[in-house]
């Protein structure tokens, strides 16, 4: 019992709490236990597996595991750690979106023993008049609580209200699925919470939340978001998987190893420490954690390949090293912008075309999406073709 109750709080850094679920694992029963995730983006990356790894680990100990796709939250945004109002999505953009969600949380779940729900079901059900009782149950001095809403508030910035209903619908599905156990990533601590408010006033038990880190982006700065162009997405190529991993910031790499290789927490310590104190090499350590993440999502076959193919394309610079000329990114932030400031394509629908032809790599690795954003924070290679180069510095 205390070896399973272990591996099931490892990694998460809240729990709300840790009697109540020590008590309700004790009761010996299947615990419903619910991940929601809005298809605000068509593509699931490293940083949703942090918590769909640990909802696999509920499917594995036999409990009931509900993965909801935000069919209707999607429709307002989720406004969490946002500093200003997320655009609203079409309900053809989020039809397209979800359509992959199921395929690619498969990359992590045990799909055949987890339960998918789309909180439309119940949510469009709502009366006005449901509404109506549901608004009456909190107060805005609660939705200000909120670090995001309070900072947008103090700094002048727009807060619209339906962005204030999207904890209320999130709680609306504990109520729903009558939730024992609820994850998330930490920036979803407030809306978890609420769902606990809600459901006692239902006269229903209050779920436990458990929160998870959030995994910064390639960029070591933001998290990880298709949105910010920092990402890895679970079902890209191996060689681009590898190659984008290769360009997580040194003082990141323990942190990928736990929260994308799923290393122990002691084997992270330690690795930190030895790259801390200069007994193992960056690139070394990069390329055995790179290489774990890729085999998780395409085999170890796969990530050998990947790992080779970087080491012979970048590594060994079969790429061009001399007489290449050199540009500053300047104000581009998209691939495209980059080939048009660098006379790599005449026009961006040329860029465009050169991308969809997939001629278009960045240090080797091609680039496959034509409103991808420049993937580097370092130097690196922009090639068109087998005979277009150009070096691109990143901005002073």
């Amino acid at each position: 019992m205390h070896d399973r109750l272990e591996l099931l709080l490892d990694g998460f850094d809240h729990v709300e709490t840790r009697r109540e679920f020590e008590e309700r694992l004790a009761e010996g029963k299947p615990l419903t236990v619910k991940l929601g995730l809005d298809p605000t983006s068509p593509d699931l990356h490293l940083g949703h597996a942090v918590v769909l790894h640990k909802l696999q680990q509920f499917v594995e100990a036999e409990h009931k595991v509900v993965l909801v796709i935000g069919s209707f939250t999607a429709r307002i945004g989720d406004p969490s750690g946002r500093n200003e109002l997320r655009p609203p999505l079409s309900t053809a953009e989020i039809t397209s979106n979800m359509r992959t969600y199921a395929e690619q949380a498969g990359k992590v779940l045990d799909m055949d023993r987890v339960r998918l729900e789309y909180n439309s079901t119940w949510l469009d059900r709502l009366t006005s008049a449901d509404l109506l009782r549901l608004l009456s149950q909190v107060t805005v001095a609660q939705m200000i609580e909120r670090e995001d809403f309070r900072a947008r508030y103090a700094a002048g910035t727009p807060i619209a209200l339906h962005e204030f209903l999207y904890p209320i619908a999130q709680a609306y599905d504990s109520i729903a699925l009558h939730a024992d156990v609820e994850l998330g990533g930490n920036d979803q601590l407030f809306n978890l919470l609420m769902g606990r408010q809600y459901q006692r006033d239902a006269g229903q038990r209050q779920q436990v939340c458990m929160t998870v880190p959030l995994l910064e982006g390639l960029d070591g700065e933001k998290k990880m978001s298709k949105s910010a162009g920092n990402y890895v997405g679970l079902t890209e190529a191996p060689e681009q998987q590898f190659g984008k991993l290769m360009r997580m910031p040194d003082e990141l790499i323990a942190r990928y190893a736990r929260l994308a290789a799923f290393r122990s927490r002691e084997e992270c310590e330690r690795l930190a420490r030895a790259l801390s104190d200069g007994k193992a090499h960056p690139m070394e350590e990069k390329k055995r954690v790179a290489q774990e993440i890729v085999a998780r999502y395409h085999g170890a076959a796969a990530a050998q390949r990947a790992r080779e193919y970087f080491e012979r394309t970048v590594q060994q610079r079969e790429l061009p090293t001399e007489n290449v000329p050199e540009i500053r990114q300047g104000d581009a932030r998209r691939v495209i912008d980059v080939m048009v400031a660098a006379g790599l394509a005449e026009s961006k629908r040329a860029a465009e075309r050169l991308v969809a032809g997939k001629g278009v790599r960045v240090d080797g690795i091609l680039v496959e999406d034509p409103k991808a954003l420049w993937p580097a924070s370092a130097p690196a290679t922009l090639s068109v073709g087998a005979r277009k180069f150009v070096k691109v510095l990143p901005n002073d």
